[in-house]
């Protein structure tokens, strides 16, 4: 049985297939020194804030003054924890990111994507893979290990020559 090609012209492109080298990829998001120097960050802006507090610079601010503090700091909290627990994986169906929401796009949907970096620096500044549907759904997945790094480079480039793009 054939399928008419008026017919698959209008069903859209084929779906996009890839499959890892090593099976499903999985690792950090972040690099141990981001990591550590968003600890420093929020670390020093509790202890600046705690310092106010202490010598009574927070005295004559208003109860709802200092609540915008607070929220801030709070704020300043949640984002570290993510980026100490975050985690990308790409898998032959999905990639996924473990964020405050968690990012997924379907692998044979994806029309783009590109591995954005600052090559000698991935110690420091995650390597980023912008991926688009092709609805146009777009997500930023991170990677801090070499493995997942690799594989988003070889899915990059696969999709390019299966959209046939350059």
């Amino acid at each position: 049985m054939s399928i008419d090609p008026e017919l698959a012209a209008r069903m859209g492109p084929p779906p996009f297939a890839f499959a890892p080298a090593n099976g499903a990829v999985d690792g950090p998001a972040f690099s141990p020194a981001f990591k550590l120097l968003a600890t420093l960050i929020v670390g020093g802006c509790a202890w600046f804030m705690y310092l106010l507090w202490q010598r009574g610079g927070m005295a004559g601010a208003a109860t709802t003054g200092i609540g915008w503090f607070i929220a801030a700091l709070a704020l300043l909290v949640v984002t570290w924890w993510f980026i100490l627990t975050s985690r990308s994986r790409v898998d032959g169906q999905t990639l996924t990111q473990s964020w405050m929401w968690n990012k997924r796009l379907d692998l044979r949907e994806l029309a783009y994507c590109r591995l954005i970096r600052v090559r000698g620096l991935d110690w420091l500044i995650a390597p980023r893979l912008y991926a688009r549907t092709l609805l146009g759904k777009f997500a930023v997945f991170y990677a801090a290990s070499p493995e997942l790094i690799a594989e988003f480079e070889r899915l990059s480039r696969e999709l390019s020559e299966f959209r046939g793009r350059r």
